[in-house]
């Protein structure tokens, strides 16, 4: 009996071994097979013995080589001495030309009439300061002829300094422009060089100057 058992045996054997040899379609199931189990036992191998895990020389080259790394990751970095587990982004700066408005041209104009009348009578309020006047109410006359700014300045004037008294000829345009006129006005102390400009209360006084006789 166990002569047979062998033989049957052997017989089975060489059945299975030779199934692959009886022509090309069984060579190529059989590979396909053998193939099969080989990934399946590839899988399933080192899943179960724990051995799927990364070597450390691994781990170490993919934590250098991450540019965005999670909360809390140890050894993160920045690349700028950031805190770890961050990441810092720096945007690149550009620096764009600053645009600068031209520079507003006065428009030449013929001096208006009113400029002239309102120097006039600025100037005949300036050389009026009888003795005993007071510098309120020398103010007080070039008051309605005047930009508030420039009557502050002249707060500090002492009308009793002033040498002229009496205006001796018309106001003459020197510079004439659209919001602005220059004009000057002779007086028996000086000629006054006087510039009138235009406000929303009308033609006012901005600036004089005397020049001495």
């Amino acid at each position: 009996m166990p002569i047979r058992t062998n033989r049957g045996r052997a017989a089975v054997y060489r059945r299975l071994w030779g199934w692959p040899m009886r022509s090309p379609r069984h060579l190529v199931a059989t590979a396909l097979v053998v193939g099969a189990l080989v990934l399946t036992i590839g899988l399933i191998v080192p899943r179960v013995t724990g051995s799927d895990q990364p070597a450390p020389g691994a781990a170490a080259n993919l934590g250098a080589s991450s540019t965005t790394t999670g909360p809390g990751t140890p050894g993160a970095s920045s690349g700028q001495g950031g805190v770890p587990g961050t990441q810092t982004t720096t945007a690149p700066t550009t620096s764009l030309p600053t645009k600068q408005s031209p520079a507003q041209t006065p428009t030449s104009a013929a001096p208006a009439p009113k400029a002239l009348e309102i120097a006039t009578l600025w100037a005949n309020a300036w050389v009026n300061h009888p003795e005993g006047v007071t510098t309120e109410q020398w103010l007080n006359a070039l008051k309605p002829y005047t930009t508030e700014e420039q009557l502050a300045v002249m707060s500090t004037v002492d009308p009793r300094n002033i040498k002229a008294t009496e205006v001796t000829g018309p106001a003459t345009p020197k510079v004439s422009y659209t919001i602005s006129v220059e004009v000057t006005l002779p007086t028996n102390g000086g000629i006054l060089d006087i510039t009138v400009i235009s406000t929303p209360q009308g033609w006012r006084v901005a600036r004089y100057e005397q020049a001495a006789a």
